[in-house]
């Protein structure tokens, strides 16, 4: 079964599903600033574009871009950076 998935009023719209590898999303985010919570770990791999990402306990925002990778302990939050359209793929444990 395939989910779709809809925040901030639109602007990040994602399809969630379940393979044998267990449940991702996949999606893609409008230019602008949000911040995410975690109800379970999360591997976040940018597959085009940019997010520059501010993680839990660190202070300094980073840039992730096509093919790289960012990790995000369950229950906690997160905010990404996008300055044009990014699309991402968000694997769950």
């Amino acid at each position: 079964m395939i989910n779709v998935n809809e925040y901030f009023d639109g602007t990040v719209k994602s399809l969630a599903y379940e393979s044998a590898e267990g449940k991702s999303t996949i999606g893609v985010i409008e230019p602008g600033e949000y911040e995410f919570g975690t109800s379970s770990h999360e591997t976040m791999v940018v597959i085009e574009g940019e997010l520059v990402a501010l993680l839990p306990s660190q202070t300094e925002w980073k840039s992730f871009k096509n093919a790289e990778s960012f990790e995000v302990p369950a229950n906690s939050s997160f905010k990404v950076k996008a300055s044009s359209q990014t699309s991402y793929l968000c694997k769950y444990k």
